[in-house]
């Protein structure tokens, strides 16, 4: 099974986020707001019977935490060479916390740094991202009370997600 650690945008922000401006670009696929999520950290493919235990890791560590506050903005943002999104802050400790769950002991010091973001599009191919679909103003704001361990299952149309486990923050 194909996992990550994320957090779900509220019916509000999703609504602020389908407002934005979607321009047409050959090449460009835009994700559905049943799509938009902010990954945590990403865990690749994991035998299903480490998926419970990954499960239990997550939820006894955010037992430890606090609800956080995501903000999403200030604009839409190019990332890398392929990816159009939207910044997320807020998240920095709970990307800590849920990387040092599922690492386990001890948590890898080398592994890429959290980069809280929305995706909103991908180019396709080798192509890189037209500069002028970032730059739109984006201001949204969402409480974090919960982290869940997703499943994502590729498919023509981009990535399904299936929420496995949600862990309530602070319980």
């Amino acid at each position: 099974m194909r996992l990550f650690v994320g957090v779900w945008p509220s019916p509000a922000a999703v609504e602020v986020l389908a407002g934005l401006r979607r321009p047409p670009v050959p090449a460009l696929r835009y994700t559905s707001p049943a799509q938009w999520h902010v990954t945590l950290v990403f865990l690749g493919a994991v035998p299903d019977e480490e998926v419970a235990a990954l499960g239990e890791r997550l939820a006894q560590a955010a037992r430890h935490a606090a609800p956080a506050e995501a903000r999403a903005g200030p604009a839409v943002a190019v990332l890398g060479r392929g990816v159009l999104c939207v910044p997320v802050a807020g998240l920095d400790p709970l990307a800590a916390l849920a990387r040092a769950a599922v690492a386990g002991p001890p948590a890898d010091p080398a592994a890429e740094p959290f980069v809280g973001h929305l995706t909103l599009a991908r180019i396709r191919g080798r192509r890189r991202m037209p500069a002028a679909v970032s730059g739109e103003p984006v201001d949204a704001r969402w409480p974090v009370h919960e982290l869940c361990l997703v499943a994502s299952t590729p498919g023509a149309n981009g990535s399904r997600y299936t929420t496995v486990r949600r862990v309530a923050l602070g319980r």
